[in-house]
């Protein structure tokens, strides 16, 4: 069963990436972090701590996969409390079974997170580890909230995306770090359509 494991910060271009290589190939996709997101949305709709590992950790155990609203979890501050419990060494555990028992899904899967290709799926069939410098991805951050109609400043953004780097790739349990099998594909300088073209040919490859 072909897994592809995307690998990357916040805003790197890993999502829309995979969501397109998924629909071309007819694999199921899974964006790791809305777990975390839903598990953390749980949380905080119970009235639940947010720094009790052992209540995140029984939550953990019951997000549905198939039930992942990628409009509703990706409000900024579910995004903040699930940065707080992904640090949790037994969410991390309760999710990571659920997101490999995914990636064993027929025809195939693709993944995509912080650490797919070194401990969710180490076996993937190909892993991409996409990032961009942290000032593009906050100028696409903001500008995402902007054309959503929010509002947002600048440095503010950018400031945000550097202290989640730091907390993603400083973590004692599965820190963000490419696989030493992982292709890079550095999308600083790259639109969408050239990434997918440099993905497609490595799976193609690999295929």
């Amino acid at each position: 069963m072909p897994v592809i494991a995307i690998d990357g910060p916040a805003a790197a271009g890993k999502g829309t990436l995979s969501r397109r290589i998924a629909e071309t190939y007819g694999f199921h996709h899974l964006d790791t972090g809305l777990t975390y997101r839903a598990c953390a949305k749980a949380l905080l709709d119970a009235g639940l701590p947010l720094d009790d590992e052992a209540k995140a950790a029984d939550m953990a155990l019951k997000v549905d996969l198939s039930g992942l609203d990628r409009s509703v979890l990706s409000v900024h501050a579910i995004g903040e409390a699930a940065s707080k419990i992904a640090v949790m060494p037994a969410v991390r555990r309760a999710l990571v079974e659920a997101q490999q028992a995914f990636s064993r899904r027929v025809p195939g899967t693709v993944l995509d997170g912080r650490d797919i290709g070194t401990v969710v799926c180490p076996d993937a069939t190909v892993k991409l580890y996409v990032t961009a410098s942290a000032e593009v991805r906050a100028r696409r951050r903001f500008d995402e909230i902007v054309s959503g109609g929010g509002s947002a400043v600048f440095e503010e953004v950018l400031a945000d995306v550097i202290k989640r780097d730091e907390r993603d790739m400083n973590r004692a349990d599965s820190p963000l770090k490419p696989a030493d099998d992982a292709h890079l594909i550095d999308t600083t300088e790259m639109g969408i359509e050239a990434a997918f073209q440099a993905a497609k040919r490595l799976i193609d490859a690999a295929l």
